[in-house]
């Protein structure tokens, strides 16, 4: 009986010594593992003006002895990242405007990795996105004579633009790299064009020009020339010795000739009249001597300006 009570107590002390060691190899294991964790903290800046300079540097503590290494994903186009220490910074410009994705930076000391909780960052502008479109269009123009007319547009942001027109002129054509609008009309596109509105967009937002309208004039281009025989004799029958010149008429009706030339070189036996628009023109010559007698009208003569 007594051998037994002393072999009882003998495994009763192993026991404990073996629990002991199991108990201290777990505080060790325990103990290696906090000594290797890391933490990453800081509060990122949320919000940037196009223009100024954003940073911003994680603060990280725990174990560092084997060197930390950041990475980030998400990185905003306009920023920059630095791997040995985390900071990311840029500065952004007008054409940032508007809000990043998610933003997400790690560190890493060899054994862990900490992560700082997402983030975005809204920038903004106090320039207006919107582009500017400028320029007086000419509002009016002869037929047989070019027009044109190119805007003067920019816009804050330094994107590329691009031209629209609506109810463009059917003798006109446009571009939509430069918003020129020109063309020549003809006799036929006489009239006026009106509600001509031309637009820049930089793919953002978009300007307009007034809308104005464009008057195509008829030019009256036509010509008529006219002939005749001097006169030798008074209707007395007696020679003309004082023939001072001629006076043409003329008009659109043979009985209203309501326009007239007076031509003084008595040498001349033809004129040539211009600037006739289209239609059927009838011409008479009558004779004056210097006294200011004129004889009777010629017989009426016309012509048809196409």
């Amino acid at each position: 009986m007594r051998g037994f009570k002393v072999s009882t107590g003998r495994r009763v002390s192993r026991a404990a010594v073996l629990g002991l060691i199991g108990l201290a190899a777990a505080f060790q294991a325990n103990a290696g593992h906090h000594w290797s964790q890391l933490t990453l903290s800081g509060t990122p800046s949320t919000s940037d003006a196009a223009g100024t300079a954003y940073s911003f540097t994680p603060t990280t503590s725990g174990f560092t002895g084997h060197g930390i290494t950041y990475s980030i994903t998400g990185r905003p186009a306009w920023a920059n990242f630095n791997a040995s220490t985390g900071q990311l910074s840029g500065t952004p410009t007008v054409a940032n405007v508007g809000t990043s994705g998610a933003i997400s930076i790690r560190a890493n000391n060899g054994y862990t990795t900490a992560y700082l909780a997402p983030f975005a960052i809204t920038v903004t502008s106090t320039v207006s996105p919107v582009p500017t479109i400028t320029g007086t269009p000419p509002t009016s123009v002869n037929s047989g004579t070019g027009y044109s007319f190119t805007p003067n547009a920019s816009n804050a942001i330094g994107a590329a633009m691009t031209f629209s027109v609506q109810n463009l002129p059917v003798w006109a054509s446009f571009s939509g790299m430069t918003g020129q609008l020109s063309g020549t009309p003809t006799a036929a596109n006489a009239g006026s064009y009106s509600n001509i509105i031309i637009s820049v967009s930089d793919g953002i937002a978009s300007a307009s020009l007034p809308a104005f309208a464009i008057n195509v004039n008829t030019v009256s281009n036509g010509t008529a020339t006219v002939t005749w025989t001097p006169p030798v004799a008074n209707t007395d029958g007696t020679s003309v010795s004082n023939l001072a010149g001629y006076h043409i008429y003329y008009g659109t009706a043979s009985n209203n000739l309501n326009q007239n030339i007076n031509v003084t070189n008595t040498g001349l036996t033809a004129y040539t009249l211009s600037n006739l628009t289209s239609g059927t023109w009838y011409f008479g010559v009558t004779a004056y001597t210097t006294a200011g007698t004129e004889s009777s009208l010629s017989n009426v003569a016309s012509k048809t300006i196409p």
